[in-house]
């Protein structure tokens, strides 16, 4: 079995905004769930899965391992987490935007399709379950790129741009408030 060892605490400490403490505790919860030190895609999808047992998490889960799998190798490290997590919990409005952009970026092209920011909200809309209240429409995720794409694509051009994410969601009240949301949870 192939084994990684990570970085220097020190590096990772640098690159991140956790304390070293903290990254101990989040390298021993990493390291009890992936002895081996790296986490594939399926185990990704079996964790990731048991936070979310009422839908079906796996296509999202899917998503979210290949914004984590940095080097596109098909395994995440433990560096890997621990830097995207940094991102996610603590990083600036205007980091959280450009992780959120890699994720929806399907292909990393630079670029979101309808059809990428589709494949993503249909994957939220079944890891949500059926039996959210109020019920979600079948058509809900079409309706809801639909509006993506009304603010975001400002030239039209049928795809939307790193720019043009970023300066929609900072003039969105409610996308700012959910970016504000997990701030901090470590």
């Amino acid at each position: 079995m192939v084994r990684h060892q990570p970085e220097g605490l020190e590096q990772l400490q640098a690159q991140t905004k956790f304390t070293r403490k903290e990254l101990q505790s989040l390298y021993r919860g990493f390291k009890n769930e992936c002895p081996s030190g790296l986490v594939d895609e399926e185990t990704f999808k079996s964790i990731y899965s048991q936070f979310l047992p009422q839908g079906d998490a796996t296509t999202y889960a899917h998503f979210l391992f290949n914004a984590f799998d940095m080097d596109r190798n098909g395994s995440i490290r433990f560096e890997d987490f621990v830097i995207g997590l940094s991102v996610l919990l603590r990083g600036s409005v205007t980091e959280k935007l450009r992780w959120a952009f890699n994720l929806y970026d399907i292909n990393k092209d630079g670029y979101i399709t309808r059809e990428e920011m589709l494949a993503i909200m249909k994957s939220i809309y079944d890891m949500m379950g059926r039996y959210t209240f109020p019920c979600v429409k079948d058509d809900a995720a079409f309706e809801h790129v639909e509006q993506f794409f009304q603010k975001m694509d400002r030239n039209r051009d049928g795809v939307v741009t790193i720019d043009e994410f970023i300066e929609t969601c900072q003039k969105d009240e409610n996308i700012m408030s959910s970016m504000q949301l997990f701030e901090n949870v470590i």
